[in-house]
């Protein structure tokens, strides 16, 4: 069942329901237009909600009906509808802050559940909005007014609210979780800060499919190639040495900083959870059909053909080469695309590392983990106001015992 099919008609179910009206309010929103499949969840469970039907708003319904799961999947596995509540919850309280803030009615959806949940929205207190003079009034003699001392404890009481309000909304925007980050501590943490907050970042390692064995030898398989039932002489379970010290690489930095990651083989991807994380590439086009599927660079592109590889630079600058290419033999160097992009979705981030060779792949991703190598990188890159610009960049590395020595910045494109 496809997840189109699940989507209620709002023009002939609940039209005119204040309910509803609410949700597609919400799905028409610039903060969910350009996510049809949030949208599609957020009609379906709102649509369980005005039905009452709690038993249809389950992790396992929702999966099926919204994104395409089979009856039965094992959810503890597969974090798709988890992942998809933990955004429509965050997009649901930007609405009603900002685009939806004069809303009568607010919808949210309880963390641990996924049925949406109506209600007015919590109105302030007619006294917190009273405004004090700033001198006393003069009290009416009459036989309807409060009497002095009445209205000086009412006055009192009022100031007390007033003062424990604001107290209250000072606490929330200290504590609010989409408050602005604190100042970098390092030129790592400045760098990295994207991938190391929010939803754990989606790290794809290269993972191209192969023909042969271990024995006779592997060669890639034709481009688009489908591997048959039993697998037959198709090989996708190889990746390059530096991917895997790469990986080692990255595991230690954001242990460091307490963060996670989830890892991903290449062919295992899937579009659905790609584009709700913020996403880094490890290993050449060549190798990581991923990449070649999202082919987001525009200055520096991966060339490859028999016994040659190199990097064309598309718009080469005063005693730049079109093409930086590695030697053959011996092999002493080779070149990488390290590349910080704007995501699949907006805010967020797709970063690339991208060598010539496994060694090429490795160097850069230890460059941008190494203080001493990212301050040069950051100095070019970093705004005024801190932020990291986007930008291309190629990367020379040394090669010597089968690793990389030396890595340094060849040339630069900031977007």
């Amino acid at each position: 069942m496809s997840a189109s099919s699940t989507r209620p008609e709002p023009d002939l179910q609940w039209s005119g329901d204040a309910r509803w009206e609410l949700i597609r309010r919400i799905a028409a929103s610039s903060h969910l237009k350009g996510s049809p499949r949030l949208c599609e969840f957020l009609f379906y469970a709102a649509g369980c909600a005005i039905r009452n039907a709690p038993e249809d708003a389950t992790e396992q319904q929702i999966g099926v009906h919204v994104f395409g799961r089979p009856p039965g999947y094992n959810s503890s596995e597969d974090s798709i509808v988890r992942t998809h509540a933990r955004l429509l919850r965050q997009k649901l309280a930007s609405y009603f802050e900002e685009q939806g803030a004069a809303e009568e009615m607010v919808v949210e959806i309880p963390k641990g559940r996924y049925l949406p949940v109506f209600g007015p929205r919590s109105a302030v207190p007619p006294e917190a909005e009273v405004v004090l003079p700033s001198q006393p009034a003069p009290i009416a003699a009459s036989a309807g007014a409060e009497s002095a001392p009445a209205a000086a404890r009412r006055s009192r009481w009022l100031l007390g609210s007033a003062v424990l309000l604001s107290l209250a909304l000072i606490a929330l925007v200290l504590w609010r979780p989409w408050r602005s980050p604190l100042p970098a501590r390092s030129p790592v943490e400045a760098f990295w800060r994207p991938f190391l907050t929010g939803t754990p970042p989606l790290v794809i390692y290269s993972n191209a499919l192969f023909v042969g064995s271990a024995a006779q030898g592997l060669r890639y398989a034709t481009p688009g190639a489908q591997i048959p039932p039993g697998g037959g002489d198709y090989v996708d379970t190889y990746t390059g040495v530096g991917e895997l010290a790469s990986i080692h690489t990255l595991t230690q930095l954001f242990d460091q900083y307490h963060a996670n990651f989830v890892l991903k083989r290449s062919l295992l991807v899937t579009w659905d959870e790609a584009q709700l994380r913020n996403l880094i590439f490890i290993g050449s086009r060549t190798e990581n059909p991923s990449l070649r599927v999202l082919s987001p660079t525009t200055d520096f592109t991966m060339m490859s053909g028999p016994g040659f590889a190199g990097i064309e630079n598309h718009h080469p600058l005063p005693g730049e080469p079109a093409l930086f290419s590695r030697p053959e033999h011996p092999l002493t160097r080779d070149y990488a695309i390290l590349a910080l992009l704007p995501g699949v979705t907006p805010g967020q981030h797709v970063l690339i590392f991208s060598g010539l060779m496994t060694f090429g792949t490795q160097a850069a991703v230890e460059y941008v983990c190494q203080p001493n190598t990212l301050s040069t990188l950051l100095a070019k890159v970093r705004a005024p106001n801190g932020e990291i610009r986007p930008f291309e960049a190629v990367l020379e590395t040394e090669v010597g015992g089968g690793v990389p020595l030396q890595t340094r910045l060849v040339t630069l494109r900031i977007h």
